[in-house]
């Protein structure tokens, strides 16, 4: 089953940006909590852009082979 960014009210999400990120505001990604079985992602430079949602356990594995690798 695909999921969507349109099937989820994010308007009053929490983002969080990634603890690697810089204070150059570089490329970076954030992340919202609060939003039980998936993980809202977005780029933090365009705030108002897309949104990806991801499965949670599909992000928990993404992260890990990133740490992995």
């Amino acid at each position: 089953m695909k999921i969507s960014s349109s099937d989820y009210d994010l308007s009053a999400a929490t983002w969080h940006k990634s603890s690697y990120s810089g204070g150059s505001g570089g490329d970076c990604l954030e992340i919202a909590d609060g939003h039980p079985g998936i993980v809202p992602v977005r780029d933090s430079k365009v705030a108002e852009g897309p949104t990806l949602v991801f499965r949670a356990a599909a992000w928990t594995s993404f992260v890990a082979d990133l740490k992995n690798d």
